[in-house]
C-alpha cells in the first residue's frame, strides 16, 4: 500500500487521505503516519462472527475521511455486499493472479500446480463476488523453471508495485480503460 501512496505525487489526480488496516501492527500504518497521512486500524479478531459490526467500524473511519476512491491492498477480509454497495464503482483491489484465474488464496502455488507458463496480478473494481469485477489492469510475469510459490510471489510483487499506481492514476483521472504490463 505504501508504494501506492508514494506514487501520488506531482500531477497525479489522487491524494491519500487515509491509510487503514485490519492489523494494528501493520508496518504501513507507521510509514503513512510518518508521511503525514491519517491512519487507523480496526482489528477484525474481536469481531469474530460479526462482519457487520467490523464493517460499521471501518465505514465510520471512511465516512470521517470522505475518500473518493478506496484502494484495497493486502486486505484479506471478505467484505459484505452491503459494504461493497456503498463504494460501488469507487473501490479497487489488487489480486496476485491473472483474473479470472485463481480467485482467493494460494494463487502462486495454484499457478505452479497447473503448469502455467505465466502468472501475474490484476487490479479490478470490487464487487460483492470474491475477486470478481471489471479488470482495470494486469501485469504478466513469466513462470521460470524451478520457481517456488515464494520466488514467483516476489516477482509478481514487483509488478504489483508498478501496476496499481498506474491503474489508480488512470482511474482517478476518469479512465477505466485496462492497462496491460509485461
Amino acid at each position: 500500500m505504501i508504494k501506492l501512496v508514494e506514487s501520488m505525487v506531482g500531477e497525479h489526480p489522487a491524494r491519500a487521505v487515509l491509510v487503514g488496516s485490519n492489523d494494528p501492527q501493520a508496518g504501513g500504518l507507521k510509514k503513512a503516519a510518518e508521511m503525514g497521512i491519517d491512519t487507523f486500524a480496526v482489528d477484525h479478531r474481536p469481531f469474530k462472527g460479526d462482519r457487520e459490526a467490523f464493517e460499521t467500524e471501518l465505514q465510520a473511519h471512511l465516512d470521517a475521511a470522505k475518500p473518493d476512491i478506496v484502494c484495497l491492498a493486502g486486505f484479506m477480509r471478505v467484505l459484505t455486499e452491503n459494504f461493497v454497495r456503498k463504494w460501488d464503482g469507487k473501490m479497487l483491489n489488487i489480486h496476485p493472479s491473472l483474473l479470472p484465474k485463481y480467485k482467493g488464496l494460494h494463487t502462486h502455488q495454484r499457478a505452479l500446480d497447473a503448469g502455467d507458463t505465466e502468472a501475474g496480478c490484476s487490479v479490478h473494481l470490487v464487487t460483492a463476488a470474491l475477486d470478481d469485477g471489471p479488470i482495470l489492469g494486469q501485469a504478466r510475469v513469466r513462470v521460470e523453471p524451478g520457481d517456488t510459490a515464494d520466488t514467483l510471489a516476489a516477482r509478481v510483487l514487483v509488478q504489483e508495485h508498478k501496476l496499481y499506481p498506474a491503474v489508480l492514476e488512470r482511474f482517478a483521472g476518469g479512465s477505466t480503460d485496462p492497462i496491460i504490463l509485461g
